[in-house]
């Protein structure tokens, strides 16, 4: 017979193990500018960054299995609802909220059941810059919306530093800047989630750290175009395309 203390017990385990997976992930770093929406990380593998549908993207850190999961399942449930609604009915909120929420809270809460080792990070672009929104989804379920930027990080400590970095940087002008911007805040976060006594790295820093991932792992950033004329407003940045965003980081 399970009591209520032992279910207690196996929800703090479960996050406590959950939590320990996820802590060296690689962070992710969402930043919205006038003329889109970006999502930024290096990663030393596969693929981070995806299309879910027309004005939604999303990418995360933990079990590769499990983020394969949970962006099925996401792209299951936005062409659906625009086939049976509308397109204007497909909204990170209603993603987030109503698709994949309950499954990974249900998961996460069954002890019978293997949790999604999975923090994911949905980002829409809306028609101004005013309306872009990101959406932060944790393995127990729980999300948080944010707006203008985000970080996601497998520490606290880590994306505290990306949040700061963000925030002393200000608004980024173009999409090159913004890549710029992200993929140091993406630096100051790996700095703080490996080193909590780096908790506020400085620009030159995060440029050193950068500078030295990006000789033996990959650069990636997804991209929502505003006012493109092509059908498709996603793009996946080429590294050398990414490298000129760089500038004289790189």
């Amino acid at each position: 017979m399970i009591t209520p203390y032992d279910w207690q017990q196996s929800i703090a385990q479960r996050a406590q193990y959950v939590e320990g997976r996820l802590q060296g992930g690689s962070p992710v770093v969402g930043l919205s500018c006038r003329q889109g929406v970006l999502l930024a990380t290096v990663r030393a593998g596969v693929r981070k960054v995806f299309e879910v549908y027309d004005r939604l993207i999303c990418a995360g850190i933990g079990s590769q299995a499990d983020l394969e999961a949970v962006r099925l399942r996401a792209i299951d449930f936005a062409h659906t609802e625009g086939f049976v609604r509308s397109e204007d009915d497909v909204t990170v909120q209603r993603v987030v909220g109503f698709a994949l929420s309950p499954t990974l809270k249900r998961a996460f809460a069954d002890p019978m059941t293997a949790p999604f080792v999975a923090r994911t990070v949905f980002a829409e672009m809306g028609h101004s810059q005013e309306m872009d929104s990101f959406y932060v989804l944790n393995f127990d379920g729980e999300y948080t919306p944010h707006s203008g930027s985000v970080v996601v990080a497998g520490s606290r400590a880590g994306e505290e530093a990306g949040r700061g970095f963000l925030a002393e940087t200000g608004v980024a002008a173009n999409p090159d800047k913004a890549t710029c911007t992200a993929l140091l805040a993406w630096a100051a976060a790996r700095l703080a989630q490996e080193d909590s006594d780096k908790s506020s790295p400085t620009r030159e820093d995060a440029a050193a750290r950068l500078r030295s991932e990006l000789e033996i792992a990959t650069p990636e950033v997804g991209w929502l175009e505003r006012d493109t004329p092509r059908q498709s407003k996603f793009a996946l940045w080429s590294r050398e395309r990414i490298e000129q965003a760089l500038g004289d980081l790189k």
